[in-house]
Parts: structure tokens; C-alpha cells; sequence
């Protein structure tokens, strides 16, 4: 038997070669893999003594080569197949272990230019490895360390290496290439921001398998891109609680993707990847009371995420009520140890949540059969756009918090409405099938007893109202006026935008038109 060894990644590879050799295999290599073999005392044959040609091109075309191909791919129980080699002077490879050039490692580093990743762009190893996987019932083909062990356990056996066992590395070999090759394109499209492709490949790589989905009968994992971004969650660090669930995530995703609208200190509390609870202030302890008085019924086993640090006040304040996360930039020593002694708290740790998603960043969506992607909706509305459609115009604090409110609503799933005052949610309705439900939930809140109270009027009166879109009828405009809401920002662009507008002006509302429309399916 004969193994073409030739790695990049030389864990265990050593180890491997000497069972090799103690098996009676003759180990064939290039390059650094044979120089560590041969620096190990293992017997190694060079590739080029194989081929009978010089590696060439800087190592560029060394295995691209008959006497390599024709070794791999020739089937066994094909008498023409044995023939042809044996006229040709090619000896059968029966073990291939190959694993790429590190294309992942080279383009996360910072000083990573397109020349350097190209050089890192492996052709030999897939191209051997695809061979091998090809031929898998004949030929044993390993692109993991990880399959070293199993492999040679599996050579030890009297029967030999059961082909199941090929099957499977087989297929993880077309399931790695296909990755690597997903991972190039991927890269090479970011470099020159080019839009999707008729075709698109897409290579995640798995982070954990999840206890279950969205419910105990569905099976989960977290998976997450090659190299993402700096302040993509994924790269958050569990500080402390138990493992993360299948809807922890999408809610705390739902968290960060609000909390990046705000640069002043702020706290958004999520539950079922909704806003319940939004404010600023000039500190996070501030921001924090506002947002869980906001709806201090709804954050009760929600989702916090601040974009500063939790700090000894806040944590306090925190550990008055059942989170299940608490996600932030940092946590202070003080603040860990108050909140780390609930032991079903998660405490997430993610530097640079502040930045903006890169340009180009795409949502995917599944669908029966296929998928829908889009861009990332990462405008909120320029001001220069806004348009002033009403009588009364809204004051400069007024405006503050018709921006806060559109901050807020851009993430409620639409139909979506949000009332603010302060810089502090005072009502969201989320997810109805019409827009005047939505409206209705925002201005009772989700207190019931609470909802015809002194209080809730007092909060209601001169707030802001935000819609993701348009009023298909001037009602919502009523039941904002008589809860007490002063002004408006919406969309436009309805063929009733002149109903609405006159509503305003009869109840003395101030609307504005910013001419974006924010759904969230």
C-alpha cells in the first residue's frame, strides 16, 4: 500500500505517518510535509521521485501529475484501469491525506492583501482530495486530523477499512472542498463589493449544536461565517450561564441589531425578538431604570443589551428581576459578581457592538424550496429628506424623538408602531395584521390594569408616534391624537396620505414624511 501525505495543518501528522509505516505503508510526500516527516526518522518518498518532474512555480505545480491522478483514480476491479497503469509505469495510491492552504486563517489576518490571499488558494490538495473522494471505494481519503485515529483503527482490522466508513470521510472531503471553494468566492466578492452571483455560494462553519430550535421537537445548530465581522454576535464571549438556546440567540440578534442605531448610552430590552423596552440617557444605569419602567412587564425574562459597560448600579438594578441575558461591551468586577450569582443569568461579553454592519452585509431568509436574500436595511432616513406635510412642525426635542422612535420601530416586526417620550418607549406594538391594532397595543401598553390609568396618561401626553410605514387610513391618526401623542413620523406614500394629513391638521398634530419604509417580516 502507498499514502500520498501532504499537509498544511501538521497536527498529528507524525504520528499518523509512523502507524503508517509500522502498517507497511510507503509514505509519499511534498514539501514541508516531507521535510517534518523526514526530520522525524520516517522513510518518505519525495513526490518529485514519484512523477519523475521538479516541483515548479514556487511549489505552484508539483501534484498536478498522471503518475498522482492515475494512482488515485484508477478502479481496482477494472482490468482495463490496472492494465493502462501498469503500461504506464504508475504504482496504485491507496490512502490520501491532504488537508488545504490556510485560505480561512490567511484572510482573517489584519494585514491580509489580495496577493497574499491568492498565493493562499489551494489547487493540488482539493484536486487530490476530489480524486480520492471520487474513488472512495478503492482509495481511503482523509482531510482531517481528527480521522488520523479512527483510520488507522479501521486499517488494524482483519477485514480491512469498511467502506461506510470511506463513504463518510468521502463525503466529508466534498463537503470541506465545497466550503473552501464557497470561502474564496465569498472573499473574493467582499474585496471589490460585487453583488451576488445567478448562482450564490454561501460557508458557515458550525459554533455548537444546539439542545434544540425554536421548540423541544426541532433539532438546532449555531453556525457562523468563515470570518465575520468584528461586532457580529457570534464573536460575543460567554462570561457566565448555562448554554444558549436556539431563540437566545435570534432574540439577542434581534437586541444587537437596535441597540447599533444609538451612540449615546442606551438599553434595549427584547422578548420574542421584539423591543419591549427601549431609552437613553447619560449613563446606562439611567438608561436601564427608563427602559425596564418602559415595561416592566415584558422584560421580566427578556433580553438587555447596553452598548456600555454594566457597571455595579446597573447590575443592582438588573438582578431585581429574572434576565435571560445580559449582553454589553463589558461588565465591571463589581457588576460580574452581582449578577453571575444567579446561575441561569447568560452574560455575554462583545467588544466593538457599536459598529455598523460592514457594507454589502446580506439577510437571508429560507422559504419553501429556496432562500431570499437582500441587503441588510442599514439606513434609517436622511434628514434632508424629511418632509414637513402638516400645519404644525415639530420642536427640536420632538424631532429627538421621532429619530428615537424610528430608531425603535425600524426593529419591532411590522405592522409595527412605537410611541416615545424622552428618549424612552412608552408604547410598541409589534406584529399585528393591521396597522390601527398596532397603534392600539402602543398606546395601552401591556399592562391591563394599568392601561385607563392616571399614569399611563401622563406618560401618553405629548409623546411621538413612529410607523415602519405608511397609514392606509387617517384612524391611526385619531387614536393618536386622542391618546395624547403630538406628533408623527411615518413613510408616505399612500394614495390616503392627504386623508391623514388633514386628520393632523384638524387635531393639531405635527406629521413629518421620511420617505423610508422599515418592514421586518
Amino acid at each position: 500500500m502507498r499514502a500520498l501525505i501532504s499537509v498544511s495543518d501538521k497536527t498529528g501528522v507524525v504520528e499518523f505517518a509512523r502507524e503508517l509505516v509500522d502498517l507497511g505503508v510507503e509514505i509519499i510526500s511534498t514539501g514541508g510535509t516531507h521535510k517534518t516527516l523526514s526530520d522525524s526518522g520516517i522513510p518518505v518518498t519525495g513526490i518529485s521521485d514519484v512523477t519523475d518532474f521538479p516541483e515548479c512555480l514556487d511549489g505552484r505545480v508539483k501534484t498536478l501529475h498522471p503518475a498522482v491522478h492515475g494512482g488515485i483514480l484508477a478502479m481496482r476491479d477494472k482490468d482495463e484501469h490496472m492494465a493502462q497503469i501498469k503500461e504506464l509505469g504508475i504504482e496504485p495510491i491507496d490512502i490520501v491525506a491532504i488537508n488545504l492552504y490556510p485560505f480561512k486563517e490567511t484572510i482573517k489576518r489584519e494585514d491580509v492583501t489580495l496577493p497574499i490571499a491568492i498565493e493562499n488558494i489551494d489547487i493540488g490538495g482539493p484536486t487530490m482530495l476530489r480524486s480520492a473522494a471520487k474513488n472512495h471505494k478503492d482509495v481511503l481519503v482523509i482531510c482531517d486530523p481528527a480521522d488520523y485515529a479512527p483510520a488507522i483503527a479501521e486499517l488494524k482490522t482483519e477485514s480491512g477499512v469498511d467502506y461506510e466508513f470511506k463513504y463518510r470521510l468521502a463525503l466529508k472531503v466534498f463537503e470541506h472542498t465545497a466550503a473552501y471553494d464557497a470561502m474564496i468566492s465569498e472573499y473574493l466578492r467582499s474585496v471589490k463589493n460585487i453583488p451576488l452571483p445567478a448562482n450564490p455560494t454561501f460557508t458557515y462553519e458550525r459554533l455548537q449544536e444546539l439542545r434544540y430550535g425554536e421548540n423541544p421537537h426541532q433539532k438546532a445548530s449555531y453556525y457562523k461565517e468563515i470570518h465575520p465581522w468584528k461586532g457580529a454576535l457570534v464573536n460575543a464571549k460567554q462570561l457566565h450561564g448555562k448554554e444558549l438556546s436556539f431563540n437566545n440567540i435570534n432574540d439577542t440578534n434581534g437586541a444587537l441589531f437596535c441597540l447599533r442605531e444609538f451612540d449615546e448610552p442606551t438599553v434595549v430590552a427584547v422578548k420574542h425578538a421584539n423591543p419591549c423596552g427601549v431609552a437613553s440617557d447619560t449613563t446606562i444605569a439611567k438608561a436601564y431604570k427608563k427602559a425596564h419602567d418602559a415595561d416592566p412587564v415584558s422584560i421580566f425574562g427578556g433580553i438587555i443589551a447596553a452598548n456600555l459597560e454594566i457597571d455595579r448600579e446597573t447590575a443592582e438594578e438588573i438582578n431585581k428581576i429574572f434576565a435571560e441575558i445580559v449582553i454589553a461591551p463589558s461588565f465591571s468586577d463589581e457588576a460580574f459578581k452581582i449578577l453571575s450569582k444567579k446561575k441561569n443569568i447568560r452574560l455575554l461579553e462583545l467588544g466593538d457592538m457599536e459598529k455598523a454592519v460592514p457594507v454589502g452585509s446580506i439577510d437571508i431568509k429560507k422559504v419553501d424550496g429556496g432562500i431570499l436574500v437582500q441587503d441588510i436595511d442599514a439606513e434609517l432616513y436622511d434628514e434632508d429628506d424629511l418632509t414637513f406635510v402638516t400645519k404644525s412642525v415639530p420642536t427640536d426635542e420632538q424631532l429627538e424623538d421621532l429619530k428615537f422612535a424610528m430608531r425603535v420601530v425600524k426593529h419591532a416586526k411590522s405592522n409595527a408602531i412605537v410611541i416615545a417620550k424622552d428618549k424612552i418607549t412608552v408604547g410598541v406594538g409589534p406584529g399585528q395584521t393591521n396597522r390601527i391594532n398596532s397603534v392600539g397595543i402602543a398606546v395601552r401598553g401591556t399592562d391591563p390594569l394599568a392601561a385607563d390609568s392616571k399614569e399611563r396618561a401622563e406618560k401618553l401626553l405629548g409623546s411621538v408616534l413612529a410607523s415602519d410605514a405608511f397609514f392606509p387610513f387617517d384612524d391611526c391618526v385619531t387614536a393618536a391624537a386622542e391618546a395624547g401623542v403630538v406628533a408623527i413620523i411615518q413613510p408616505g406614500g399612500s394614495i390616503r396620505d392627504e386623508d391623514s394629513i388633514k386628520k393632523a391638521d384638524e387635531l393639531g398634530i405635527a406629521m413629518v414624511f421620511s420617505g423610508v419604509r422599515h418592514f421586518k417580516h
